[in-house]
């Protein structure tokens, strides 16, 4: 992303004016803009004209358009962000209070005026305009007949490819069968790789599976490559790293990347970082609970009493429609931050984030413990209702 103009006023309120460059450019601008905001973008509308004669005639307009955000649509898959809203300024084409949807393209300018621009908005904006070389990784994650296709930078991991190929067992006394079908996943795999991946551009390529699986898929892209004389894999080899996980699932890449082999290559990466301290949350919890609190209330009681060392939070709590609501998680980061703590905001569709929305969004590691964050709500409701500590023990437990 490229930042072309910034005009923030004393109050906080004023536009930003962006050029998106790439894919991963659309989600941060989804994690800019909020309801209520104004958007300023280039725009295709459909015209239709009459003729003396009665006759009519339709063709598609580029104009520019301003509208006050209703809702918004990203597709992490196809990189698109849609945007539902009132024209607000009027011009030949279209009059305001009309509705209309625009589409953000890439190499195209946006301009987002805001009321309120908050310290972690203006945080994602230099985050997003950020030269700083960007990570990506390629990553299949696979069992015998079944692998998904990854690709994942410093904000997103988006599953490019799910493939199911049947294999058959192996019988007594004969292994062809078996041995047809894996050479044919293993072909399916081949393909996906070559058609998503830049191998050029990717920094590793992660082979991640239980048993011996992903070695002999990597076995299998190298032989296919000096078959077929593909430059791109042969150049490429020393970026493919093969690591064992539990299944092939999407979500075993929390093992995936905080594995020794993958970590030590991805120590600076954002999304390393992220993985790391959600262990450390984790870990904290079972060697001091008091010192490891999840779920909103009691993070904010935490924060309130100077307590939080490290504050957790899922950037999906910032996309709220509540504006009141995301004012209290940006005053939590400031207040943080201000006493000397740190503040991660981690990506909803990371699977670090997953794991956070799945404690409500919000986490914190704690300095000293604390051991009545939850007690309030337990009194309040006459004793019915167990703590959040009592919910993440039994998810630990299932």
């Amino acid at each position: 992303m490229r930042l072309i103009k910034k005009s923030i006023e004393r109050d906080m309120s004023g536009s930003v004016t962006l050029y998106p460059e790439e894919p991963e450019d659309m989600w941060h601008a989804f994690n800019l803009i909020r309801p209520n905001d104004i958007v300023r973008a280039p725009a295709i509308r459909r015209v239709t004209t009459e003729s003396r004669t009665g006759s009519t005639n339709s063709q598609r307009v580029h104009t520019t358009l301003t509208v006050s955000v209703r809702k918004i649509d990203f597709d992490a898959q196809a990189g698109q962000l849609h945007i539902n809203g009132q024209v607000t300024e009027e011009n030949k084409i279209v009059s305001v209070g009309a509705f209309h949807t625009l589409d953000l393209e890439l190499h195209r300018n946006f301009t987002l005026i805001k009321s309120e621009w908050d310290s972690v908005t203006l945080g994602v904006v230099k985050e997003a305009c950020d030269a700083g070389d960007r990570a990506e990784i390629g990553a299949v994650v696979l069992q015998e007949g079944f692998a998904n296709v990854c690709f994942i930078t410093e904000y997103m991991t988006v599953l490019r490819q799910r493939i199911e190929v049947p294999v058959p067992r192996k019988r007594v006394g004969s292994t062809t069968s078996y041995e047809k079908g894996l050479q044919k996943f293993y072909d399916v795999v081949y393909q996906s790789i070559t058609r998503h991946f830049d191998f050029s551009a990717l920094k590793v390529i992660l082979l991640a599976s239980p048993g011996f699986v992903a070695d002999g898929l990597k076995d299998y892209i190298f032989l296919t490559a000096v078959q077929t004389d593909y430059k791109p894999i042969l150049h490429s080899k020393k970026k493919f790293v093969t690591v064992h996980c539990s299944t092939g699932h999407i979500h075993s890449l929390n093992e995936v990347l905080k594995s020794p082999e993958v970590a030590a290559t991805l120590a600076n990466t954002k999304f390393a970082k992220e993985t790391k301290a959600m262990e450390a949350f984790f870990e904290m919890m079972e060697k001091d609970e008091f010192k490891a609190w999840y779920g909103p209330k009691e993070v904010e009681r935490a924060v309130d009493k100077g307590a939080v060392g490290t504050l957790l939070v899922s950037n999906s709590l910032f996309r709220s429609d509540n504006v009141a609501e995301r004012r209290k998680y940006v005053r939590m980061v400031e207040e943080v931050e201000k006493g000397g703590g740190t503040s991660l905001v981690l990506s909803s569709i990371h699977e670090s984030g997953i794991r956070l929305d799945g404690l409500g969004g919000i986490a914190a590691i704690l300095t000293f413990p604390l051991h009545d964050l939850d007690e309030s709500d337990t009194e309040e409701e006459g004793g019915e209702v167990e703590g959040e500590k009592g919910k993440l023990e039994e998810k630990v437990v299932a």
